[in-house]
């Protein structure tokens, strides 16, 4: 499977600003919104991503078929999302797609959207499915987890508390199935859905269900989006430069200070042996912002 044309687009109106490594094998990335005038420059991203929400919401087979339609496609991708008014989640969805492919090269596996089950009623579990190939030929079969939330800390520890409901299968929802398992039979029982090839098939099903046979390894791992809100108007009146630095040195050193509670939280909740990407990006104004996007991504 391969990396979706657009979704690489995410590294362009993002700006990097740091890899901290939290463990040995987990990495918080740090990313912030290009700046703009002395501001987040939303358009410039919701211009470049509109594109990719076609890929995040729809199957590659759909995508395919409707390659030539564009307009019919994009209807049909918007349709998928629920009425941004009512949306509390997608957007962290939608970024932690563009993030795992994007930036990590993790190909996504299975369209969430796409197993929507009633009127803004979705399946379960994972906020995405990805997979990598490990420089050592081995593979991590990605469950993603994403927050929006206007604390960064309490995004991060919603996020763990979220992942450890769903490692052992426990589910708010009375009579709903989750858990790691659950997601892999969901995985299984749609790859038609998502693949054509049948060596494609035959190849993600050996990452879904590992087998001793198998030339690698397969160890499940997770990846994290927080969207946090980070106000920054007490430093707009700064020349465009030196603002372009202030807001990457205050972003970088509050984030910096979550790597005690990152370790904190894989220790409390029984993760340590998974591998945790996590990328983080900050909202100038979380609810405000989040809406002005998905309302222009969905229009």
């Amino acid at each position: 499977m391969k990396i979706n044309n657009n979704s690489i687009k995410i590294k362009d109106v993002t700006t990097h600003l740091g890899t901290f490594n939290v463990s040995s094998s987990n990495k918080l990335e740090v990313f912030s919104f290009i700046i703009n005038a002395n501001n987040f420059d939303y358009q410039n991203a919701i211009e470049q991503l509109l594109e990719s929400v076609a890929e995040f919401a729809l199957s590659r087979k759909v995508n395919k078929e409707y390659k030539d339609k564009p307009l019919a496609l994009s209807k049909i991708a918007r349709e998928k999302f629920r009425k941004y008014t009512e949306n509390n989640g997608e957007l962290g969805e939608f970024f932690l797609y563009c993030f795992l492919e994007g930036h990590l090269g993790a190909p996504k596996i299975l369209s969430k959207l796409e197993l929507k089950t009633a009127k803004n009623m979705y399946v379960n579990g994972a906020d995405g499915l990805h997979y990598l190939k490990l420089s050592d030929g081995n593979y991590h079969l990605i469950f993603g987890e994403s927050k929006v939330e206007k604390k960064l800390t309490d995004g991060l520890r919603d996020a763990f508390k979220s992942i450890s409901d769903f490692k052992v299968g426990r589910n708010k929802k009375d009579g709903n199935k989750s858990g790691i398992m659950f997601e892999k039979g969901l995985l299984s029982s749609n790859i038609d859905r998502e693949i054509e090839d049948e060596n494609e098939k035959l190849f993600l099903k050996s990452i879904i269900y590992p087998s001793s046979k198998s030339n690698f390894d397969v160890d499940d791992a997770f990846g994290i989006f927080v969207g946090f809100e980070f106000n920054y108007s007490d430093l707009q009146h700064l020349p465009n430069r030196d603002f372009r630095e202030a807001i990457k040195e205050k972003i970088i050193d509050l984030t910096e200070k979550q790597i005690k509670n990152i370790n904190k939280y894989v220790e409390k909740h029984k993760l340590v042996g998974h591998t945790f990407y996590i990328y983080v990006l900050p909202f100038a104004n979380i609810e405000k912002d989040r809406k002005m996007i998905l309302k222009e991504l969905l229009s």
